[in-house]
């Protein structure tokens, strides 16, 4: 049985977990604004929950292209009394979308179970420390360039050993910082510095890496992100649920155990059909 080991608790991946997004943020490119005050923030975790849930991702910093870094200090200003307040009222993973180690580390006292680092320990090492004095999940983007850069980068040539060498080199530093691996996810960073033509050629091969790191449960993150907004002719962040359901489900096909989302009934909705097909395509082929 697969499974993801977390600071409170062993997350069974017999079935696709559903990530959901709670950006505490002025300016995160779909919902910024939306959940500043905690009172907001409950409400939206709450509702998200009863939609079926299976962790809260919550960010205190934007990672659109354009955008400034906000200081330790902000960050934690934001991130920390939702968590407090979500721990306090409801029994759900919470994983803390940073790129800090102070951010992290204050986080995980205020009852985070799980690190989402975009860097993939490459901004700040020290994050896996963090996760491995505390015993936390651990998730590591892929990403290239500086938090200002990332979005800039000349592409790679080709994107799967791009990404492969990133996943080892960030592995690597976990490890050898004192993390288990089987706290250790990967994401493989739809968005971040990769063509219009990488993002689906890596959704539509995603099982190339799922095959090559077979220790680690793989996380696709697509909401609403612009590659969608391209094929669907320019639609707005509001007008992407469809793309966003498809690459999802395509994403879960090919392997993804764990998918990050804005809409979480429609994906919880869409990967019932998803793993109810793939489970009797299992059986049919034993």
């Amino acid at each position: 049985m697969l499974y993801w080991q977390t600071s409170r608790r062993k997350l069974n991946l017999d079935r696709t977990l559903v990530m959901a997004i709670l950006n505490v943020t002025p300016d995160s490119f779909s919902d910024g604004g939306r959940t500043l005050s905690i009172d907001d923030a409950l409400q939206h975790a709450e509702k998200m929950i009863g939609e079926g849930a299976d962790i809260i991702d919550i960010g205190g910093e934007s990672t659109r292209p354009g955008r400034s870094r906000v200081s330790v200090e902000e960050e934690v200003g934001r991130v920390v009394p939702v968590i407090e307040a979500i721990r306090k009222h409801f029994e759900i993973p919470i994983s803390v979308d940073t790129s800090k180690s102070e951010v992290a580390r204050a986080s995980v006292n205020a009852g985070a179970e799980i690190i989402n680092d975009i860097s993939g320990l490459r901004f700040d090492e020290g994050i896996a420390e963090v996760a491995a004095k505390h015993g936390t999940g651990l998730i590591l983007m892929h990403s290239r360039g500086s938090f200002e850069s990332m979005h800039d980068q000349n592409y790679a040539v080709d994107v799967f050993e791009d990404v492969s060498r990133g996943f080892q080199q960030s592995i690597d530093k976990a490890v050898a910082a004192g993390v288990r691996p089987e706290n250790i996810v990967l994401d493989v960073g739809i968005g971040f510095g990769k063509s219009q033509e990488q993002n689906l050629e890596l959704i539509a091969k995603l099982h190339k890496l799922t095959d090559g790191f077979p220790r680690y449960p793989m996380l696709c993150g697509t909401s609403r992100k612009s590659f969608i907004g391209k094929i669907l002719g320019g639609a707005p962040t509001g007008e992407r649920l469809s793309g966003s359901l498809a690459t999802a489900a395509i994403a879960v096909w090919n392997g993804a155990k764990i998918v990050r989302v804005h809409d979480v009934k429609g994906t919880v909705e869409t990967l019932k059909v998803v793993n109810a097909i793939k489970t009797i395509g299992l059986h049919a082929r034993e």
